[in-house]
């Protein structure tokens, strides 16, 4: 077992480009990954900070496979930033969340189907979102506008007198198919890339657990993410559960909704007592919140901590997020007036807007992260020993 001292000096070596590293067909943010991991695997001191470094540990080299799904284990609490000796601007520059976030939005791309979607989101997130929505609304305004029922007379929240039932929910049922299969494909490919092996239900029940607590948002040492000032915080992670279970809420909406539709047949409208609306409102109220202070979080957030290329793609998911709870609270709250069917229009547009984008963007990056947790419950119940990719 070498001492850490020498362990050091090989990293030295390895950051200053003495001891090239054995890396085909990899990215320069690939390498990067590699790169760091390397030399933290020669220090350790944040071992224990989250599952990045215990996965780390089991492995001598780091290939194209293992900065995936370090990547995508990462949750950029910046902790292991701000306790690092090696950090800029030190010479060997070690900077873990901002290497790990480069290689994050590189699979958004690389694992998305179809393909060219994810390279424009990437590109033009916030245009590409606010056009699509805009674009979506307009339509379909101008399709009521012809008939003559943009600004008609209050209908009582029948929004079914505006749009039949069967349209619209052939119409998202469409949408969601789409985005569920496009989400579908990128997940298998990303477990493919690194097939951990069998699971267990003691493996699935860990990662299920570590997801919706949001575990390791709680930073190195259980006190939250660090701040530009170095001090912690557990904002980001209530502002993440604001998002999450805002988003569920809305979704246990329209699936209650759906069975009182056609189990129980009760049309709606339906009463602002009623399950429905209450889910709907409360989980509205999250979407609202939470994407607001995850805004405000990313606008002031330090530019050592992530990768600022990724901003657009993340506001461009976070102003879907607030236009989506938005306009449904307000159409909720108008419903009764003349201009409920217009605020239909643009609620309807971009929700749309939103699954069609749900794929290529932060949702995605969600849904890679559960499947890195998933990954990694599975490989540390294997036996203990490194992992060389072949």
């Amino acid at each position: 077992m070498q001492s850490l001292e020498a362990l050091t000096r090989e990293a030295s070596a390895l950051a200053s480009n003495e001891m090239p590293i054995t890396l085909t067909a990899m990215t320069s943010a690939e390498s990067e990954v590699s790169r760091v991991m390397q030399i933290c695997n020669a220090c350790r001191y944040c071992e224990g900070f989250c599952a990045v470094f215990p996965a780390m540990t089991r492995r001598l080299e780091f290939g194209r496979a293992d900065a995936h799904f370090l990547a995508n284990l990462c949750h950029n609490c910046s902790a292991c930033l701000h306790a690092c000796q090696y950090a800029p601007p030190h010479e060997f520059m070690v900077n873990v969340p901002k290497a790990m976030a480069e290689v994050r939005m590189q699979t958004y791309v690389d694992y998305a189907w179809p393909a060219g979607f994810g390279a424009l989101y990437k590109r033009n997130g916030v245009t590409l979102a606010l056009a699509l929505a805009g674009g979506l609304a307009l339509f379909l305004a101008l399709a009521m506008a012809l008939k003559g029922s943009l600004f008609s007379s209050p209908l009582a929240g029948n929004f079914y007198a505006v749009f039949p039932h069967n349209t619209l929910a052939l119409l998202f049922g469409v949408v969601f198919l789409f985005s569920m299969i496009a989400l579908g494909v990128g997940v298998r490919r990303f477990w493919r890339n690194e097939d951990p092996g069998a699971m267990s239900g003691a493996a699935v029940g860990e990662a299920v657990h570590d997801v919706l607590s949001l575990r390791y948002l709680g930073g190195g040492h259980g006190e939250g993410c660090n701040t530009g000032d170095d001090k912690f915080s557990l904002a980001r992670r209530r502002f993440h559960h604001l998002t999450f279970y805002g988003f569920m809420l809305c979704f246990a909406s329209t699936c209650v909704a759906t069975l009182y539709h056609y189990l129980l047949k009760l049309e709606a409208p339906y009463a602002l007592t009623s399950l429905p609306v209450i889910l709907g409102t409360v989980g509205g109220l999250g979407l609202l919140g939470g994407p607001a202070g995850l805004l405000w979080l990313n606008l002031k957030r330090h530019p050592l901590a992530g990768d600022a290329a990724q901003r657009p793609m993340d506001r461009g998911f976070i102003a879907l997020l607030l236009l989506t709870s938005a306009s449904g609270l307000a159409l909720m709250l108008l419903r009764d007036t003349t201009f409920m069917t217009a605020l239909l229009a643009v609620h309807l547009g971009v929700v749309m807007a939103l699954f069609l984008t749900l794929p290529y963007g932060k949702f995605a990056h969600g849904i890679y992260r559960s499947a890195a947790l998933l990954k990694w419950a599975v490989e540390k119940r294997k036996p203990s020993g490194l992992l060389v990719e072949d």
